[in-house]
């Protein structure tokens, strides 16, 4: 039987498993159907899912006689079907944007490894071993999709991906998924291992000095006619579609910028690359034109591109550099010229070039900086806060707490700041009625909350505050500032200045403990103590930090050792290394442990145990937060080392039970279900605290009665086009009015739906803000409802801040006693702890916590929960009207407190 009969057999026979196969005439029709579909003008719908169904019909598995699953065969109609689906691809000029969007990536694999085969690569060949100069255009450019995809794909798995809420659960849907998905990791990886080879092919295409072609539907016919020809006709220079030299460089430049801006994570100096790429990029745009049909870069992609690269590199004597405020600001920031950061953001408070979010950011910077103890970052703090809340109240903004804060004790060198940024910030001549509006709010707000009327004069006798004010308004303002009655500053005795003490003994010491506070470095650490100790042999320097904590399991072990040196330096240590691993600094937190397990070995296996459970436990946190974001497996090293603790039974090891709950969860993460059913013990399984009941993630909205109750067809529901347009929606009611409590509801909701916990607070806090006046009036129980209370109640819980979760319990119709008690267990709390007893006004709570304190050997703490208790105003037997007020004042500090945290 010849070869061509084989194929019309195996093509036209009948199998178990699969329906009866397609006739050689049906094919013919369909390929006609297809070619006819493709030449209209603009198809409807895209012709990009025919690449997919051609595909999978042509790898779908075959099963012979003895019902065995073969691979599909290398027939006539499997041929066919890949030669179908590459005439689409080649419809859609190969434009890896299109097909990137429309293809999963096996697919994507599949179409363009079938054009490397069709296009006489040979299978297994390395493409940085080929020369891509000596090659027939139309393979070499096969070559150039292929890693310029490679590239593209590695690239794009590293931003992070919105995980979908899954649907109702059906079986072969979640296996077809889940088959996907592990295909889609395993090509990944592969991609991965190939990427420094794709960058290299890459790299040398660049240095080719002709144009290149690409496969048509036209050469895909000859080839499949003329099989034995070497590409036939395609040799030629004129066949296929012609891909100019210039944009074809265009292409694997940004291509190969993209890939070195995402290198640059973990090496800095990469950055410099993906400038020179980037910045080529536009020379060859603006060479061939924006308007070429096959070089399609996103040109504001592009710009952004540029920008992060011209602030990331560090040459200065580059003019592109300081072409824009992100810049010339992060020079700035990075020499200490604060004065010129100054001026930037006054200029910026006119043009409002930069972002709000940015805005802030490098305000929290400055702040940051100004609380590690520079204190002459103080003024510049002030006067960068003034320029942000400026521009807040010009765009309808609420005010940020840390303009109050830092307004609380004005003078006249503030106000005179604040007066000269307002008067630059508004161009009065052009300035619309509603802008003029909103800056005398403003103004006449600022008047009413001074003390001072020698401030207030400066403002109301300004030429600005003039102009805006009509003569009524400020004479009514002023009447009512004259008719207040004069309070007394008490603060005018001089403080004497630290500089005028005379130096001693004593303050050398308590200069090494300050340093000795902040330091993060271990051998500096181990430096200070010997130092500390050659002057002094009473003093227990472990204790001279509250903050410093470490679980009692272990600290009865380090308290033990008899060398007062020896255990100081192993508990401050851990403390630190604790501290550091809780607020994410894994890198110190590492050398920290690291420095501690080299102390501990040499004199306390116990103590040499305990420390490489925590370095474990550092080292899956430290996954979690990288590598295993983007859902790259841990490596089997990590994998072994949870087993291994797993299955530790070694005698008189302190164990902390958060790193059991973490290998558990660890191995959850990674899918070791069946290992872990084995494996760990019974006792642990049963009383794992980490199952939290779910609170619906339904959005709140204003007017339910309009919104439709039930959905007839949900497969008719485009969820995600819906999701898209209320959050839309919903940012841009907020640009409109900014106070609308029961939109800022809604956007905390959307929040909190997308487990953004942090800014889901942010919105709710805002929410009750700008109802209550900052909290100075209780808080309608119509906004914050239980609901509301308990998604707050979960936020904080997953942001480990526990004592704001039993404090939020109180606020619930009936107290959630199981919860807060639950949360004040939690030793591994991010929170102010102890400093929150005072906004606790149920006894009930109070009591436990003494009682917790006392059971953890805690005095201190049990002291404060005593006195909270002790308060008169919480006696059990005061009227119900002195009860509500204690409550109420409780309310609006810990609610005043948490904006502080999260605006």
């Amino acid at each position: 039987m010849s070869a061509e009969a084989a194929d019309r057999e195996a093509a036209t026979s009948s199998r178990p498993c699969t329906p009866p196969q397609t006739s050689w005439f049906e094919f013919l029709l369909e390929e006609a159907l297809l070619e006819a579909h493709l030449q209209k003008p603009c198809p409807d719908p895209p012709p990009v899912q025919l690449i997919v169904q051609f595909l999978e019909q042509a790898s779908k598995p075959s099963v012979n006689e003895q019902n065995q699953v073969q691979p599909p065969p290398d027939n006539k109609r499997n041929r066919i079907l890949k030669l179908l689906a590459l005439k689409v691809a080649a419809h859609l000029k190969w434009d890896l944007d299109v097909l990137e969007k429309s293809l999963s990536v096996p697919v994507l694999n599949m179409l363009l490894n079938e054009l490397l085969c069709i296009s006489k690569v040979p299978p297994g060949t390395k493409h940085v071993d080929v020369d891509l100069s000596s090659l027939p255009p139309t393979t070499a450019m096969a070559i150039l999709l292929y890693n310029r995809w490679a590239i593209r794909t590695i690239v794009q798995s590293s931003f992070p991906v919105k995980q979908v809420k899954p649907g109702p659960p059906q079986l072969s849907v979640m296996n077809q998924i889940q088959q996907e998905k592990e295909l889609t990791e395993n090509i990944l990886k592969v991609l991965k291992e190939q990427a420094a080879d794709s960058i290299l092919v890459l790299e040398a295409a660049l240095k080719l000095n002709k144009d290149l072609y690409v496969h048509t539907i036209r050469t895909l016919d000859l080839l499949a006619i003329e099989p034995g020809m070497v590409n036939g006709e395609t040799e030629s220079s004129t066949a296929g579609l012609k891909i100019s030299t210039e944009e074809m460089q265009c292409q694997v430049c940004y291509d190969l910028g993209a890939v070195y801006f995402q290198q640059g994570s973990t090496n800095a100096s990469v950055y410099e690359n993906a400038k020179e790429k980037f910045f080529r990029t536009k020379e060859l745009i603006s060479k061939i034109g924006s308007s070429s049909l096959h070089c399609t870069i996103d040109e504001k992609r592009l710009a952004g591109y540029c920008q992060a690269c011209g602030v990331l590199t560090s040459s200065s004597n580059s003019t592109s550099q300081q072409s824009t405020p992100y810049s010339q600001i992060h020079c700035c920031m990075r020499c200490g010229n604060y004065q010129e950061l100054v001026k930037i953001f006054l200029e910026d408070n006119r043009t409002l070039s930069l972002p709000v979010q940015f805005r802030q950011s490098v305000l929290r910077e400055l702040f940051q900086k100004a609380q590690q103890g520079n204190d002459a970052l103080d003024e510049i703090c002030f006067r960068i806060c003034t320029c942000n809340t400026v521009c807040d109240v010009m765009q309808g903004r609420a005010i940020g707490i840390q303009f109050n804060q830092l307004f609380l004790k004005p003078n006249k060198e503030k106000i005179d700041f604040l007066l000269e940024v307002c008067s630059r910030s508004i161009n009065l001549e052009h300035a619309s009625e509603s802008l003029k509006r909103k800056m005398a709010a403003f103004l006449k707000n600022m008047c009413l909350s001074l003390e001072d009327l020698q401030l207030v004069f400066m403002i109301s006798s300004h030429e600005l505050f003039i102009t805006l004010l009509k003569d009524d308004e400020r004479k009514l303002l002023i009447d009512q500032m004259r008719k207040r009655s004069p309070r007394i500053n008490l603060c005018t005795k001089p403080v004497t200045s630290f500089y005028d003490i005379p130096a001693s003994a004593s303050v050398n010491i308590g200069q090494l403990e300050h340093q000795l506070i902040l330091s993060v470095d271990p051998w500096r650490i181990r430096q200070i103590l010997i130092e500390l100790h050659g002057m002094t042999s009473e003093r227990q320097f472990w204790t001279i930090s509250s903050k410093w904590e470490v679980p009692n399991v272990y600290g009865s072990v380090i308290l033990g050792i008899k060398d007062n040196l020896t255990r100081d330096l192993v508990y401050i240590l851990m403390a630190k290394g604790l501290h550091c691993s809780a607020i994410k600094d894994f890198v110190h937190a590492k050398q920290l442990f690291a420095a501690c397990l080299e102390l501990v070995t040499e004199f306390s296996p116990k103590l040499r145990q305990v420390m490489l459970n925590e370095m474990l436990l550092l080292d899956i946190y430290t996954h979690e937060a990288g590598a295993g974001v983007s859902g790259e497996r841990p490596p089997s090293d990590l994998i072994s080392r949870v087993r291994g603790y797993l299955e530790m039974r070694v005698p008189d090891i302190p164990l902390r039970q958060v790193v059991a709950e973490e290998c558990v969860a660890f191995m959850l993460n990674w899918r070791e279900n069946e290992y872990l059913t084995m494996q760990v013990p019974l006792l642990l399984v049963q009383t794992n605290p980490y199952v939290k009941e779910d609170i619906v993630n339904d959005i709140a909205a204003e007017h339910i009665s309009i919104w439709p109750s039930t959905i007839p067809n949900l497969q008719s529901v485009d969820f995600e086009a819906v999701a898209v347009t209320v959050k839309e929606l919903v940012s841009y009611a907020l640009t409109i009015n900014s106070n609308n409590h029961f939109w800022l509801i809604i956007q905390a909701d959307i929040y909190f739906a997308t487990n953004q916990y942090s800014a889901a607070l942010h919105y709710y806090l805002q929410a009750g803000a700008v109802c209550s006046d900052f909290f100075n009036k209780m808080v309608s129980p119509d906004v914050y409802t239980d609901q509301v209370i308990k998604r707050m109640i979960k936020c904080c819980s997953l942001l480990n801040c526990h004592t704001q979760v039993a404090i939020l319990c109180q606020f619930l119709r009936e107290v959630d006693y199981k919860t807060a008690f639950k949360a004040l267990q939690e030793q591994n709390s991010h929170d102010a702890m102890d400093s929150y007893y005072d906004y606790i006004w149920d006894v009930t709570i109070l009591e436990y916590l003494t009682y917790l304190h006392h059971k953890r050997g805690e005095t201190d703490k049990r002291q404060i929960a005593i006195k909270a208790i002790g308060q008169t105003e919480l006696n059990a037997s005061n009227p119900e009207e002195v009860l509500q007020l204690a409550a109420q004042r409780r309310k609006k500090k810990f609610l005043q407190a948490m904006a502080k945290l999260y605006f």
